[in-house]
Formats: structure tokens, sequence, C-alpha cells
């Protein structure tokens, strides 16, 4: 499934965007007005340069004893960005975020403006029904194939609880 596939693509606010010089404090507010996890750091043809999170206030500016009123973004933000395209392999991008430890992914179109930003939690809506989906056909497949499997599980489960509360009796 591509990115653009997704309803989130289409339905997601605005992004919130903000000029490298601007301070941390105004953007911690923006932020934590919206209920955002990230700003995306633009040059001023709205280009993505460098993009803040949460984290990044943790690790640089917090951990750093940086003044929020005085430290611009340009200080703090990560500026080895990473740019999804709405073309780009929804599942691709899970594995890489899941891998590389991050959790927001801007949406770039072909000129290099920001589309949309997409969030782990985004991806994650997608693949929780299909996960759910394959375990229940795995289940049935199981059960079709051996049912015996089923019944020697639900007969280790049922010993457990026998000896749980037996124990819990005894105690």
């Amino acid at each position: 499934m591509r990115i653009m596939d997704r309803p989130e693509f289409d339905q997601k606010g605005e992004v919130l965007t903000m000029a490298p010089d601007v301070l941390v404090r105004d953007a911690a507010i923006a932020m934590s007005e919206r209920n955002y996890g990230a700003v995306v750091v633009v040059s001023p043809e709205n280009k993505p340069v460098g993009i803040v999170t949460e984290r990044d206030f943790l690790r640089r500016l917090l951990a750093c004893s940086l003044d929020p009123a005085t430290t611009p973004l340009s200080e703090v933000m990560t500026k080895d960005l990473k740019l999804a395209r709405p073309e780009d392999d929804l599942l691709a991008w899970l594995r890489q975020m899941s891998n590389d430890r991050f959790r927001h992914v801007p949406v770039v179109d072909h000129d290099g403006h920001i589309v949309t930003m997409m969030s782990q939690g985004d991806f994650v809506s997608y693949t929780w029904p299909e996960l759910l989906s394959r375990l229940r056909e795995q289940a049935k497949a199981t059960m079709e194939l051996s049912p015996s499997i089923f019944f020697a599980i639900a007969g280790i489960l049922l010993f457990l609880m026998g000896v749980m509360l037996t124990v819990l009796m005894v105690s």
C-alpha cells in the first residue's frame, strides 16, 4: 500500500512548519496547543530543512541546559531529515521508522514542498487490522489442519490454570 492510499493522508491537519530562526519556546507552545509531536523546519522556499520533535527538546535543549526563550530551532533540529513521497510504500517506511527509531516523516511532492506529515501511529493503524486478519486466518488454518494441536494447547492452559488456583488456595 502506498502512503497516499491511507485515509489519514488526506485527512491530516495542516503540517506545523516554522523557520529555522523561530525560538524553541514559540515552537513548543504551538506544538502544545495543537497536540503535535513535531514541527518541520522549512527554508524560505517552504522546503523542509529539518525537524524538531519532543525528543529533540529533551536531548538537545534540556540535556544541554539551553534556554528555550533564546535558542532558535536551528540549534536543536534534526538536520539529517528523511523525506517520504506520497507514492512510497507504507510498510517500507514503517519498517525504516521502527529500525531507525523515529516517529514522524514529512511527505513531500516532487518539487520538495511539504504535502503532509505521517506519524508511526498513522502507519500502525493500517498494520493492526492487517495483522489481526492474518492471525485469524492462521488460527483458522491451524484448526482445520490439526485440531489436536488446539486441544493440546487448551489442555496445557487448563492445567496451568489449575496449578495457579491450587497455589493460590494453599497460600
